[in-house]
């Protein structure tokens, strides 16, 4: 019997709507060799796809300390993703989990990603972070083990303030740090995991010709802006930040997935 490969994303809020789900469900789908069980923790799933499991959005025990811990770094609502770490929140679950961010464009492959370092977290090293010559990781992409990093969220849920004070409210410095704290963290690939700012579109080449997609890249990251509906028709948000128009991106967001789902769901 062929194994079913587990993914999981978060969508709180109304800043992303339905299709920024249900794109990333095809653009998963479609790029790994297994069947895939896709799993959305969200107090809105209205307009997702069939096909996508719903967890609904919990209210931590712990949520009230967090929160003071996160005002006080002013990054009030951050690191609602460790909810998708608790220990059983999936009863019937076995195996990884690979989780994505919603600012994410899956261009290929995403059987390697899945089943590197088996029994470590996976994250890329955050490009930011990887330039000061700190060791973060980043969190669009991540690769966890529910059943074997149960102290992803047991720390947190014991100590949170202290914890978040640790990480300075930042989600994806507490997952990657508490990882390598107990012996268990690997660097997804550079290559495999790009920044639209940094590998696709950097300044100055940004203004002579329009975004380019690394050969070996299979997951494009949009943190911070421009997003993807920014980039489709080209931005200017900054001298370093302009951008031509992405036919790629409209290809590999948008076409591909009405085509593998239909119009009403992409």
């Amino acid at each position: 019997m062929t194994e079913t490969v587990n993914i999981m994303c978060i969508k709180w809020g109304t800043l992303f709507g339905p299709e920024y789900v249900n794109r990333l469900y095809s653009g998963v789908r479609r790029n790994m060799k297994r069947p895939v069980r896709f799993m959305c923790m969200t107090e809105h799933a209205e307009g997702f796809h069939p096909d996508i499991e719903v967890l609904d959005l919990p209210v931590e025990p712990f949520a009230e300390p967090m929160a003071q811990a996160l005002a006080v770094a002013n990054r009030q609502g951050a690191m609602r993703k460790v909810s998708l770490f608790k220990p059983g929140l999936v009863p019937d679950l076995q195996g990884p989990v690979l989780g994505f961010d919603l600012d994410v464009v899956i261009t290929g492959s995403l059987d390697e990603i899945h089943d590197m370092a088996p029994g470590d977290i996976a994250m890329r090293h955050d490009w930011t972070e990887k330039r000061k010559g700190r060791p973060t990781g980043h969190g669009s992409v991540f690769r966890f083990d529910p059943a074997k990093h149960t102290f992803l969220y047991n720390d947190l849920a014991a100590n949170p303030y202290a914890e978040v004070e640790k990480a300075r409210g930042s989600e994806q410095r507490y997952t990657s740090h508490k990882a390598m704290d107990n012996g268990c963290f690997s660097y997804i690939p550079d290559e495999w995991v790009v920044s639209f700012k940094y590998d696709c579109n950097p300044f100055p080449g940004n203004y002579l010709h329009a975004p380019r997609l690394p050969a070996d890249a299979r997951v494009v990251c949009f943190h911070g802006r421009p997003k993807m509906t920014d980039a489709l028709a080209g931005w200017k948000g900054s001298v370093i930040r302009y951008s031509k128009p992405c036919d790629w991106l409209q290809e590999h967001w948008i076409d591909r997935a009405r085509a593998d789902l239909g119009d009403g769901w992409a």
